[in-house]
C-alpha cells in the first residue's frame, strides 16, 4: 500500500512540474520594462498557430498522398494484369509422370513428451 500511495504521490507531483513548465512556456515574454515584446501581439500568434495548422495540414496531405500511391501500385500488382505467367503454367499431360508420395501414418507422439531421451 506505501508504494502505490509513493506511487501516486510522484505521478502528481511530475504532473504539476509538467503543467507549471507548460503555462510558464506559453507565458508572453517582457522585455526589461516589464512590458510584452512586440514580436507577442496576439495577432502575429493567431497568424503563426493558423500557418502552423496550415503546414502541418499540407504535411499530412502530402504524407496521405504517398500512402496512396503505394496502395495504389500494391493494388497493381494484386490484380495481376500486366504479368504474363503463361510460362508458369503446369501441363496437365505431365501430372500422371508425377509418382505420387503416401503420408506415414505411424508417428507417435508420446515419444516427444518423453524426459528420458
Amino acid at each position: 500500500m506505501k508504494k502505490y500511495s509513493l506511487l501516486l504521490l510522484s505521478f502528481l507531483l511530475l504532473g504539476s512540474n509538467m503543467y507549471a513548465d507548460q503555462n510558464r512556456s506559453n507565458a508572453p515574454q517582457k522585455n526589461q520594462n516589464g512590458q510584452r515584446k512586440s514580436s507577442d501581439t496576439p495577432r502575429q500568434n493567431e497568424n503563426n498557430s493558423t500557418d502552423d495548422k496550415k503546414q502541418k495540414i499540407a504535411e499530412k496531405i502530402k504524407e496521405q498522398m504517398e500512402l496512396e500511391k503505394k496502395y495504389a501500385k500494391e493494388q497493381k500488382f494484386y490484380q495481376g494484369d500486366a504479368y504474363d505467367l503463361k510460362a508458369h503454367e503446369v501441363d496437365p499431360n505431365s501430372l500422371p509422370d508425377v509418382p505420387t508420395i503416401e503420408p506415414d501414418y505411424d508417428f507417435d507422439i508420446t515419444d516427444v513428451y518423453r524426459d528420458d531421451i
